[in-house]
């Protein structure tokens, strides 16, 4: 399945049209994951080294490997990435299935000019609904408030807060516990079923890493 949604709204994208590309995992070639690679050791290596580290040589994907991918281009290559991996969570004490949205990145020069969360998020939502998950979900980082508070104004998605997400870390060290619990802001996609039947709870447990 690759499919491709072209944009040239904003001032950039009209000098550069955007292509957004959907495709399974294996659809993937070598080359698109070395590129990948790339993309990201890019836009996570000026938050820190560590954040880089993970896309050494062709690996495009962090902890869990995601099984769709939306993926923005530009006449510079790869602008934009969102990954989706189905997966059961527990909130609270409910066994939950969702879409995970999650590896989402930007090349800062296309920042603010198309290529955005919500971006993502409308090219992939036809598919997230042939999914059979009732909820699309994400665990985003209080950073990353501004990227996604128009998803929430629009009625798109809701943002919820005050919830911890506990993951497995994506390898085990010797010095540090196997897992990690962070506090998030989570979007949370009505696919399936209304956002009245979303579990209660303020703890989230991945039960695996996150994407």
């Amino acid at each position: 399945m690759n499919m491709s949604v072209s944009s040239s709204t904003g001032n950039l994208l009209a000098r550069s049209q955007v292509r957004w590309r959907l495709c399974w995992e294996n659809e993937l070639a070598l080359a698109d994951h070395t590129e990948l690679a790339e993309f990201f050791r890019k836009a996570y290596g000026p938050n820190g080294e560590f954040n880089a580290a993970p896309f050494e040589g062709s690996r495009s994907w962090s902890g869990a490997r995601p099984e769709l991918r939306i993926i923005a281009y530009d006449s510079n290559g790869v602008a934009g990435h969102a990954g989706i991996l189905r997966r059961f969570i527990k909130v609270g004490e409910t066994d939950l299935l969702v879409a995970e949205i999650g590896l989402y990145a930007v090349r800062r020069d296309v920042e603010g000019h198309g290529v955005t969360y919500q971006g993502a998020l409308r090219v992939g939502y036809p598919v997230l609904q042939k999914l059979d998950a009732p909820f699309g979900f994400a665990a985003v980082r209080p950073a990353m408030r501004k990227h996604i508070e128009r998803i929430g104004r629009n009625g798109m998605a809701n943002i919820l807060t005050g919830v911890r997400v506990r993951s497995t870390r994506r390898d085990v060290y010797l010095n540090v516990p196997p897992t990690l619990v962070e506090e998030a802001l989570l979007v949370v996609l009505p696919i399936g079923r209304p956002m009245s039947e979303w579990p209660s709870g303020t703890m989230i447990d991945r039960n695996g890493p996150e994407l």
